[in-house]
């Protein structure tokens, strides 16, 4: 395909009209082969790349397996990407009305089953849904507008050349016939060999403020999410999972809990232990009477995390470098600073868990999750079962962020209903969703920078300590953590991004901690982009310098630059920046490049009864083509408001062996109270292509509001959360 704007070569296809309703396509994900490399140029190389990379869609399914057509005239899209409030179904629902020739109104998009239909080969995540499907879901529109051209003009009896779509309908002459018309009396179909996408000049419907195609099912609370999933003569589970952390499970003894009253089994694997009773309660009650002996290694407290997670502790690469910072940064007038952020919970509203059923050949599982590939592959395994034999139902998420990425909760379930041979319910409480989360890790930041004669930076270094985010998860294969040796995940947002400094490094420790992390939104990016933002205002400090004119002159000039600094430049122009501020309030500022998305942030906080109250925020985004600006406008929104939450208010510790809080109230979050009175979001459209948006405008908020607060306090935050005593 020389063109993927105007045209796509395929080879011509046939598919009866059966195949048509049956026929299942699975798409095969990007394949990296690569060889060992150990040495920090290669690292740092694919460092960059990953750091540059766009991940497309590997594009292999038929158009027919992710459309249907209803007889009521609708287009059903099964989309292999889950939901999960991101509003990625409004999205694809504009793309396919684009290149459909309907209005948004005729389509409806739900979650492709992993039988029959479309299966993501990787995940939902990494904010690069839409990106992804950019031109691989425009291509499946055009070519389902095509054959049903196609299969009219049979139909009909009218060239193809004289037939025009209407909304769901296509007419010729005096002549017309509906979608669902056309459905029900074609026998084949056939894929064309050359499609034309439209130009940005002709779109109608994408870059329009759309309202949610799913918004009546969830302002109405249809049972959309997993926890609502029934099945007909459905048990419910508990499994028992261990008190502290850095604890395996060694026996059990369940006989009291066998006699409990609506107790259909108890079963015990090598792993865990869980009961299935008829009612909820009464499984829960009987898990607690099974008295299960567990083998702690050691009783971790919270000083045991900080001291292993410091800079210095773990396995060091170097991810990013450019002149000589090391030699630079060994002499005088050195300054050098630390941060640090704290273990975070996901804190999502609605728990893990899964509604399983399986029988002696196959299984059907109802979830929330990220990964239905994944979690299809690991079900059949643990069953013994071939892929095609486990159908994974996604459902809505009520909260993802990353936590469903990891689904042994479907496994669990599997194993459960396999013992009784009926539906089973089996969902976390919310004390082990809070103890048992794959958390947000803990960082350690360490920062040196040297100024230069010029008032600039000369030099700067950057070192960040965290746990796991990637490694260890079905997403990231153990192959590639020997390939990359720094997780990709942690130092996410952790290298220098204002590349006109002469001499710069950054480097990445991994710490192996006792307890589960992974990815949570935005990963690494806003620990990194604290402490990075923080540290580029307090040199803009020694120099004497307005941090946002700081800043501006230190960008390379270079697409990546240019789109950078035209954010900040409106960030600051938008929030108007240096302006006369009342009484007991300052302005702070912060940028941040994730996802192919450059960002800025202007905030306005005081300081009231000793806590810091955020004003107002001011967003400058360019996420290259707006897909849907409302959609944009409140993904920045949430993502401002979760990174004011985690700045500000949330921390999981490590107490007596065991991660607390357990439960919402004693795990501090933002509340209304919290939300500032005004977010204003700029939209600038940089690239001819949509990129991230859903994890972005995470990057900048907590630098933002640090920086505001020392202009206010002359007090440095170095520490998240935020205190000030």
């Amino acid at each position: 395909m020389s063109n993927t704007e105007n045209s796509n070569e395929t080879p011509k296809r046939t598919f009866s009209r059966r195949k048509f309703l049956l026929r299942a396509s699975i798409g095969a994900g990007v394949m990296i082969g690569v060889g060992y490399f150990g040495c920090n140029p290669m690292r740092r190389s694919l460092a960059g790349m990953a750091e540059e990379a766009a991940l497309g869609y590997d594009n292999k399914f038929d158009a027919i397996a992710w459309f249907e057509v209803t007889a009521d005239n609708d287009i059903i899209l099964h989309s292999p990407k889950v939901e999960m409030g991101q509003g990625i179904f409004t999205g694809m629902a504009q793309l396919v009305a684009e290149e459909l020739g309907v209005s948004i109104g005729k389509i409806k998009v739900v979650h492709a089953s992993s039988m029959n239909r479309p299966v993501d080969p990787r995940s939902t995540g990494g904010s690069d849904t839409i990106s992804g499907l950019w031109v691989p879901l425009r291509e499946l529109s055009v070519k389902m507008r095509v054959m049903l051209l196609e299969n009219a003009s049979k139909i009909l009896g009218v060239a193809t050349s004289s037939l025009s779509i209407g909304d769901g309908v296509i007419s010729g002459g005096d002549k017309s016939i509906s979608f669902g018309e056309i459905v029900s009396q074609a026998t084949e179909w056939n894929e064309p060999k050359k499609i034309t996408l439209k130009s940005k000049k002709d779109f109608k419907v994408i870059g329009k403020a759309i309202p949610r195609v799913d918004l009546e099912p969830k302002v109405m609370g249809d049972p959309i999410f997993g926890i609502d999933a029934e099945m007909p003569d459905m048990h419910y589970g508990v499994i028992v999972r261990p008190p502290k952390i850095d604890t395996v499970f060694e026996s059990a003894d369940f006989s009291k809990a066998e006699s409990m009253p609506g107790v259909i089994k108890v079963v015990q694997e090598s792993d865990f232990v869980g009961v299935i009773a008829k009612s909820k309660t009464q499984a829960n009650l009987a898990a607690q009477a099974i008295e299960v002996k567990w083998k702690t290694n050691k009783v971790w407290e919270q000083k045991d995390i900080e001291e292993i997670i410091k800079v210095g502790k773990g396995k060091p690469v170097e991810i990013q470098k450019s002149g000589s910072p090391k030699r630079i940064l060994n002499g005088d007038d050195v300054i050098t600073s630390e941060y640090s952020s704290p273990i975070g919970a996901h804190a999502h509203l609605e728990p893990n868990g899964a509604v399983a059923f399986v029988e002696k050949d196959k299984a059907i599982i109802k979830i929330s999750t990220q990964v239905p590939k994944f979690t299809r592959t690991e079900v059949a395994k643990t069953l013994d079962l071939k892929e095609e034999q486990v159908e994974i139902q996604p459902t809505f998420l009520g909260g993802g962020f990353g936590r469903r990425l990891h689904t042994p909760n479907a496994m669990q379930a599997a194993l459960l209903s396999k013992a009784v041979g009926k539906p089973v319910h089996v969902f976390f409480s919310r004390k082990d969703e809070f103890q048992h989360d794959t958390f947000r890790p803990p960082t350690h930041h360490v920062l040196k920078g040297k100024l230069g004669e010029n008032g600039l930076i000369e030099a700067i270094e950057h070192h960040v300590s965290s746990g796991d985010v990637a490694f260890g998860s079905v997403l990231f294969p153990q192959a590639l953590e020997n390939v990359f040796g720094a997780d990709v995940g942690a130092w996410r947002g952790g290298m220098i991004q204002y590349r006109a400094i002469p001499n710069f490094s950054a480097t990445s420790w991994r710490v192996k901690l006792p307890f589960a992390t992974s990815w949570w939104r935005s990963l690494g990016l806003l620990a990194n982009t604290f402490a990075i933002e923080s540290f580029i205002d307090e040199l803009a400090d020694k120099a004497g310098k307005d941090p946002v004119e700081f800043r501006l002159a230190q960008i390379k000039d270079d697409e990546r630059g240019r789109r950078l600094k035209a954010v900040i430049e409106a960030a600051a122009k938008k929030g108007e920046w240096g302006k006369k501020m009342p009484e007991g309030r300052a302005q702070g500022f912060a940028a941040s490049t994730d996802a192919n998305t450059p960002v800025a942030q202007v905030v306005e906080v005081s300081v009231e009864n000793n806590q810091i109250k955020v004003h107002k925020v001011t967003c400058a985004i360019d996420p290259g083509m707006a897909i849907n600006p409302d959609g944009i406008k409140a993904q920045c929104e949430g993502a401002i408001i979760m990174g004011i939450s985690a700045s500000m208010f949330e921390k999981m510790e490590v107490k007596n062996g065991a991660l607390t809080p357990t439960i919402y109230g004693a795990y501090k979050m933002a509340r209304m109270r919290h939300a500032p009175k005004e977010i204003d979001v700029v939209i600038l459209e940089g690239a001819d292509k949509p990129s991230g948006v859903g994890e972005p405008p995470l990057g900048p908020i907590g630098a933002a509001i640090a920086n505001a607060v020392f202009k206010l306090t002359g007090k440095r935050l170095r520490d998240m959360p935020f205190k000030l005593t």
